[in-house]
């Protein structure tokens, strides 16, 4: 009786441990409350902020050419709101008119119309002036009308990412039958070679993420954003294929299979087709918008660079779904120690429907982007994109790299050799020369 008095006069104590328990955890959030209400009533850096001129951060997003003249969209990206005042073009002073009003609150958008009578392939620096006479400035750096969406243009720019991306991944698929006859030494050449690839892949996609988060306002951080979308990518990528501990009969646990031991080729195919995809994406943004703003007019140069550049991509998509069952001395059949499942998957020949949904996977992102680089570029959707690519494509190169080294474990031989050592670096060459092609 005495143990049942005790059990029963506990449990109003550990409620009431509970309760003190959150309100300890919420004191400091009351505090916290209390502290920014009190600085907001009597602003102790208004005597700082007196005789300083207010902080002004505009940012020209976008210039269309329309028949005429120019639309402007602007960004407040500063912590004041911004009136404009005067608008120049080609350093003369010009009549404009200003969509919604001329004061742009914080974080607030507005579009700038100018009549113009621009000259075709000519280029025109637009200069927005405010009321404090800070200037922000843009580039028109070849006249030439950005286009409207309409059926005829989006077949044009969805046939122009096809020829980006789908087409020159296929084509290096092509590649397979004659990978196939290859030995097991030249299958880690194969992924060296790969590897090399993607680690060009990923230096370049971190630069483009670079070069396109410097168009956004300061304060949506591009750089910072880029990074995140890279580091969650990456991490979301692990846990979605991680696999919890498995129990025996007995009920024992035992070790989850490690990663590198239990990745099926067609899902390392899989996952390079998607990063390369990513990677795709922001050159179908590249493409669409420098055709958008004439940049490319002049030539088709640069999409044939693309091509040459992305048929090397196909190549690093088919190698994981090489079998590994040929030996490179006799050419005889090898049974592996590896599982029923996986030897069956390595030994089983991929149908042409995998290859096509390979292919689509890795290309059409190229057309994706390509419709909204030439008709709705968006800094801000292109830095997360290649954010997300930068972070895909490093855990490609880990799954990769894993592949390799448990082929050479399974051989008995150095998974770093002089053979793999000239894969990586004909595969970082092969993208260069290309990207090169590009850059011409």
């Amino acid at each position: 009786m005495i143990v049942e008095k005790k059990a029963v006069s506990s449990a109003p104590r550990s409620s009431g441990s509970r309760l003190s328990s959150w309100l300890i955890g919420l004191l400091p959030l009351a505090a916290l409350a209390l502290l920014l209400l009190l600085f907001a009533r009597t602003n102790p850096l208004a005597l700082f902020q007196a005789d300083l001129p207010p902080i002004e951060s505009l940012t020209l997003e976008r210039i269309q050419v329309v028949p005429e003249g120019f639309i402007v969209s602007l960004v407040n990206g500063g912590p004041e709101p911004v009136t404009v005042s005067q608008v120049m073009v080609d350093d003369a002073y010009w009549q404009f008119t200003i969509d919604p009003r001329q004061t742009i609150p914080r974080l607030g958008t507005a579009s700038i119309s100018i009549p113009y009578a621009w000259i075709a392939t000519e280029p025109h620096v637009i200069r927005v002036v405010t009321t404090t006479g800070t200037i922000f400035e843009g580039e028109v750096a070849v006249a030439t009308l950005t286009p409207t969406p309409g059926m005829r243009e989006f077949l044009a720019y969805g046939l122009l990412g096809i020829y980006v991306g789908v087409i020159p991944v296929g084509l290096g698929l092509l590649w397979y039958p004659t990978m196939r006859r290859m030995g097991r030494r030249w299958l880690g050449f194969l992924l060296a070679l790969t590897i090399g690839l993607l680690v060009f892949l990923l230096i370049d996609t971190f630069l483009e993420a670079l070069e396109i988060s410097a168009e956004l306002p300061g304060v949506f951080q591009g750089v910072p954003l880029a990074i995140f979308a890279a580091i969650l990518t990456w991490l979301a990528i692990m846990a979605v294929g991680s696999r919890p501990p498995r129990k025996t009969q007995s009920g024992v646990e035992q070790p989850a299979v490690p990663r590198s031991r239990s990745r099926s080729p067609l899902y390392l195919a899989v996952l390079i087709a998607g990063s390369i995809g990513l990677h795709n994406f922001g050159e179908g943004l590249a493409v669409g918008a420098a055709f958008s703003l004439g940049e490319a007019a002049l030539g088709s140069f640069l999409v044939i660079g693309f091509i040459l550049h992305n048929i090397t991509e196909g190549i690093g998509i088919a190698a994981p779904l090489v079998p590994t069952k040929t030996s490179p001395t006799a050419g005889e059949v090898v049974e592996l120690p590896v599982d029923d499942r996986q030897a069956a998957a390595e030994k089983a020949s991929p149908r042409l429907l995998t290859f096509v949904g390979l292919a689509l996977l890795a290309g059409f992102p190229a057309v994706l982007g390509a419709w909204i680089g030439g008709f709705a570029f968006s800094p801000l959707l292109g830095t997360i994109f290649l954010g997300i690519g930068i972070g895909a494509i490093w855990q490609v190169i880990v799954e990769v790299g894993a592949l390799l080294r448990r082929y050479a474990e399974r051989d008995g031989t150095p998974w770093i050799s002089w053979l793999n050592l000239a894969g990586f670096m004909l595969g970082l060459g092969i993208m260069y020369v290309t990207a090169f092609l590009v850059k011409f």
